[in-house]
C-alpha cells in the first residue's frame, strides 16, 4: 500500500486516532478533521467539564505561558481563540514592560513592550480549545481509556489497542482499527515499546538534562500591589546563579508563583522550606512579596524537566501510518514555556503538510514537517540547558560553529537588558514568533558588535521607565 496519509484526489481517510487529549492531541484532531472522515481521540483521563486539572497534565497546575508565536498558530487553527482567552480573563503581559526582570546580574529596563504573553492557566487554555476542537462532529472521544499497543507490523499501522481504566472497567484490550495514528501522549509516551511490539524501531532519544526542579503555589494578592505598576516578577537563573522564581497572574486574580533549582538544590514542597527557598535568589525583591501574599494553595513540585527530543526524522524501520506530535515527539525544559506554544505551531505545520499539493504527504515527510517545527524551540531550550552545571545527556555534544555562535549570543545577551533593538530581536526569537535569522539583521549585528552595554536599573524597576 502507498504510503500516502492523504490523498491529492479527494478521497478521504477513513478513520485517523490521536492518543492523547491535551492541548497537541486535540489541535491534531482539529487538523486530521479535514482528511478523514472520523477522527477518534483517545485520552486516559476523564474529561473535566471546565477548567479543572486532570492527573494526566501532572504539570497543570503550574505557570504556563502561551508565546506570541503559538498565539498566531492557535488563531490559525481555531479563529477567535486569542480573543476568548483575553475575554475568559486571561492576563496578557507586555516584555519588557509589564514585568520586574532579572538575568545575568542586571534589571531588565522596563522599554515598551514589543511582545506579549497571556498567563492563563493551563486547564484554562486546554478547556478553551477542548470545546471549540469536540464540537467538531468529525471528532470524537474515547475517555478513560489508555492505549497499550498498535495494531499492523512494521511496514504498517492499521489502529491501536486500547484498554479501558478505573475500577471495573474491562482488563482485556481491544482493537480500534484506523488508517493513521497520531502518538500525541506526551513526553511519558510509550511509543518505543509499541513499535518494538510490531517489529519496528524505535526512534534514537536525544536526551539534556540539568536536574532542574521546581515548586508552585497559588497566592492572592492581598497588598494590590501587582497589576498597579508591574503585572509579575521573573528572576531567572544562569550558569552562576542557579536558582530561579517568577510570578505571575492567572485568569482569577490570583498569582502563581514557581521557585527552581537544579539537581541537589531543588525547592522543597512545605509551606516554610518555599518561603525559605525564596530567600536564595539574587534579590529579596519576590521573597518580600510573597512575605505580603496571602498563601492559596498548596506548594506543588514537578521534576520532569529533562529536553528529550525523539528522532523520528532519521531513517529507520518504522511503520507508514505512525506519526509523534507534540510532547511525544520533542518536550522541552518547562522553565522557557514552549510547551504550548509548539503544540500549536506543530499542529499548523501538520495542516501544510497533509494540504501541500506539490509532495505526497506521506508518513516521512509529514514527520519531518512535525519535527522541523519543533527545531527552534530546541535550539533555545538545549543550547540554554547545556552550558548550566551539571547538565548532563547526549544533547551536550557540540555541533561545528557553535563557539563562534555561542560568542555572538553572549553579546547579544548582555545588551538584551537594555538595548531595544537588540532586546526586540531576541524576545521576537524567545517567543517563536521570528526565526533565528533575525538575530543577525544589519541593525542587530550593528548594535551587538559594536555598541557599548546600556545602562540599566540598579534595583528592580517597580515603575515603567518614564513612569
Amino acid at each position: 500500500m502507498e504510503d500516502q496519509l492523504t490523498a491529492g484526489t479527494g478521497v478521504r481517510t477513513r478513520h485517523a486516532v490521536v492518543v492523547g487529549g491535551s492541548v497537541a492531541g486535540l489541535l491534531a484532531a482539529r487538523v486530521l478533521a479535514d482528511h478523514a472522515e472520523q477522527v477518534t481521540v483517545v485520552e486516559r483521563d476523564r474529561f473535566p467539564d471546565g477548567a479543572e486539572p486532570r492527573p494526566g497534565v501532572p504539570q497543570g497546575r503550574h505557570i504556563h505561558v502561551l508565546l506570541e508565536g503559538g498565539q498566531r498558530a492557535l488563531e490559525e487553527l481555531l479563529p477567535g481563540l486569542v480573543g476568548e482567552l483575553g475575554e475568559q480573563g486571561a492576563p496578557r503581559v507586555g516584555m519588557p514592560e509589564d514585568l520586574v526582570q532579572w538575568q545575568n546580574g542586571r534589571w531588565f529596563r522596563r522599554l515598551p513592550a514589543t511582545s506579549h504573553l497571556f498567563t492563563g492557566s493551563r486547564p484554562q487554555l486546554e478547556a478553551l480549545v477542548r470545546r471549540r476542537v469536540l464540537a467538531d462532529p468529525r471528532i470524537r472521544t474515547v475517555e478513560g481509556t489508555e492505549v497499550v499497543g498498535l495494531l499492523g507490523d512494521s511496514r504498517r499501522v492499521r489502529g491501536v489497542l486500547v484498554r479501558e481504566r478505573g475500577a471495573g472497567a474491562a482488563k482485556e484490550a481491544r482493537p480500534l482499527e484506523a488508517d493513521l495514528v497520531v502518538d500525541a501522549s506526551g513526553r511519558g509516551t510509550r511509543a518505543a515499546d509499541w513499535l518494538a511490539a510490531v517489529g519496528a524501531e524505535a526512534p534514537h532519544e536525544e536526551t539534556l538534562d540539568t536536574g532542574l526542579a521546581y515548586a508552585t503555589r497559588v497566592y492572592k494578592d492581598t497588598g494590590g500591589r501587582i497589576g498597579r505598576d508591574h503585572l509579575g516578577y521573573y528572576i531567572m537563573p544562569n550558569p552562576r546563579q542557579v536558582y530561579g522564581g517568577v510570578a505571575l497572574p492567572v485568569e482569577d486574580g490570583r498569582v502563581l508563583v514557581t521557585l527552581s533549582g537544579l539537581r541537589g538544590s531543588e525547592p522543597p514542597t512545605d509551606e516554610a522550606g518555599f518561603e525559605e527557598f525564596a530567600g536564595r535568589l539574587p534579590h529579596p525583591v519576590l521573597r518580600d512579596w510573597i512575605a505580603g501574599a496571602e498563601p492559596d494553595s498548596p506548594v506543588h513540585g514537578f521534576r520532569q524537566t529533562a529536553n528529550i527530543r525523539r528522532r523520528y526524522d532519521r531513517p529507520g524501520r518504522r511503520p507508514a501510518g505512525f506519526l509523534a506530535a507534540g510532547d511525544a515527539l520533542c518536550s522541552f525544559n518547562p522553565v522557557y514555556g514552549q510547551g504550548m506554544a509548539v503544540a500549536a505551531i506543530g499542529a499548523v505545520a501538520l495542516r501544510r503538510a497533509l494540504s501541500d499539493p506539490r509532495r505526497t504527504p506521506t508518513t516521512f515527510r509529514v514527520q519531518r514537517a512535525l519535527f522541523d517545527a519543533s527545531r527552534q524551540a530546541w535550539d533555545i531550550s538545549s543550547g540554554s540547558d547545556k552550558k548550566m552545571p551539571g547538565a548532563r545527556g547526549d544533547g551536550l555534544r557540540s555541533k561545528p560553529g557553535d563557539k563562534v555562535a555561542g560568542w555572538y549570543l553572549e553579546r547579544a545577551l548582555a545588551r538584551y537588558t537594555g538595548d531595544p533593538v537588540v532586546g526586540a530581536a531576541l524576545r521576537s526569537v524567545l517567543t517563536l514568533s521570528a526565526p533565528l535569522g533575525v538575530l543577525f539583521a544589519p541593525k542587530v549585528v550593528r548594535a551587538v558588535l559594536f555598541t557599548p552595554q546600556a545602562a540599566t536599573p540598579l534595583e528592580p524597576p517597580l515603575l515603567r521607565e518614564g513612569g
